[in-house]
């Protein structure tokens, strides 16, 4: 009998015992194509010498120094990667182990730095519907994903939710992709100025839309209009790359794309690609210079923060990404995954929108092709689908309440970097048999 609390307490799972490039290998021998890269996080695939020979290393020099007395080379040599490859404006790096503490990290400085700046009454947060950033607290309030919120909702900072950016579901007929984007956005102003906006403090949101809407991107011309808003009133920009930054969408960081400036990124997942456990908050320099020259003092920390041994292996991890120059390969096999599934399943009568940037695709799963009406949920497409993938050796990411919390199913792909085109074939031929099991 196992002592393990799982996820699941009904799942019977298999036991992984090995990893081999972009396979998974369970106690019977059976090899599982990573699609997914768990949850968007394994980048480099399952056996990389060069990350596992740079957490050996470091082990070897020291394990733990706590950075209330000690920093590390590690630390400091990640921390220098990462600003010189940020977006302009970010000049500091708080170090901690996952995407969520990386938010609770991220909504606590925006608290603090308009403390420091005298500005106390900004307190509110603003963020999206159908968006995720965590599942601590302060980052499920954050999040807007009514299912995952439901329990805990006495429990949770007040957080507003404007309309997401989701083209495929909220542009109007007559509307072009930029109109629609400029509607969209301008919801935040309308929100601020509903609250006053001398309380509003940030601003939150995925660039590209991850484990709740299943790879969705936002319009051109959304994200400019964003951070004009922002800039207007005052507002801090908080982008959650967990899940998408780190090369994901084929750009270091995902914000490339849409050519924003934050004032404050989280970064996680693919930053260590599972070889240990390690996310990032990284804030611009006037934000840093507020707390700097304020009280000199962020009040927050946890235990495993710019632990040396996570640093190395992610700085192993950057080497790769960049040096060689694995993130200018995912464009193009992103496209190549794109076209195949295109090929496969675009005219499918159950698949209404394939979507995404890079190696980080979303397959929206209808009943009706013509009309998108969603599955009725009680019948729980998305895991009928996880469950056939993984029979037939395939690990993807499927997920309901893709349109509103409730409505709507989707797949959400995200394999290794390193995946060649024969394995992209797999991938797209073990998913065609899933979704034809509907």
């Amino acid at each position: 009998m196992s002592h393990v609390f799982p996820r699941h307490t009904k799942a019977d799972l298999p036991v992984a015992v090995a990893g081999e490039g972009c396979y998974l290998i369970d106690s019977t021998g059976k090899r599982y194509l990573d699609g997914s890269g768990g949850a968007a996080v394994s980048c480099l695939g399952h056996s990389d010498a060069d990350v596992t020979a740079a957490v050996k290393a470091q082990l070897d020099k020291v394990a733990f120094a706590h950075t209330g007395f000690f920093t590390s080379d590690p630390a400091e040599q990640l921390a220098d990667t990462l600003t010189e490859n940020a977006p302009q404006g970010i000049e500091r790096v708080y170090l901690v182990s996952g995407g969520s503490e990386a938010v609770e990290s991220a909504v606590k400085l925006a608290r603090q730095y308009f403390l420091e700046i005298d500005q106390p009454e900004r307190k509110r947060l603003i963020a999206r519907r159908q968006s995720y950033h965590g599942n601590t607290l302060g980052a499920l309030a954050a999040g807007g994903s009514p299912e995952r919120r439901r329990h805990f909702l006495p429990m949770l900072i007040e957080t507003s939710h404007i309309a997401p950016c989701y083209e495929y579901r909220f542009k109007g007929e007559e509307e072009t992709a930029f109109e629609y984007g400029q509607r969209a956005a301008n919801d935040l102003e309308k929100e601020i100025l509903s609250l006053g906006p001398q309380t509003v403090m940030a601003f939150i949101a995925e660039p590209v839309v991850g484990a709740t809407a299943g790879a969705v991107p936002a319009v051109d011309g959304y994200f400019k209009r964003i951070r004009e808003i922002c800039d207007q009133y005052g507002i801090l920009l908080i982008l959650d790359e967990v899940m998408c930054g780190m090369g994901r969408t084929g750009t270091l960081f995902a914000c490339e794309h849409d050519d924003v400036r934050p004032d404050i990124v989280t970064i996680a997942k693919g930053l260590g690609a599972g070889y240990q456990p390690i996310g990032a908050m990284l804030c611009s320099g006037q934000i840093y210079e507020a707390v700097e020259n304020g009280s000199g003092f962020f009040q927050h920390g946890h235990t495993y923060m710019g632990h040396p041994v996570a640093c190395a292996a992610s700085n192993a991890v950057l080497e790769a990404l960049l040096g060689r120059k694995l993130v200018d390969g995912v464009g193009e096999k992103g496209e190549r995954l794109s076209t195949a599934l295109h090929a496969a399943l675009g005219q499918h009568p159950h698949v209404g929108d394939i979507r995404g940037r890079g190696l980080f695709r979303g397959i929206e799963l209808v009943e009706d092709r013509e009309s998108k009406k969603p599955f009725a949920p009680e019948r729980r497409v998305h895991a009928t689908v996880k469950a056939a993938a993984f029979e037939a050796g395939l690990i993807c990411y499927p997920t309901g309440g893709t349109i509103d919390g409730q409505s709507g199913d989707h797949v959400l792909l995200a394999p290794p970097f390193i995946i060649d085109d024969n394995q992209i074939d797999e991938l797209v031929s073990k998913l065609s048999k899933a979704v034809n099991s509907i």
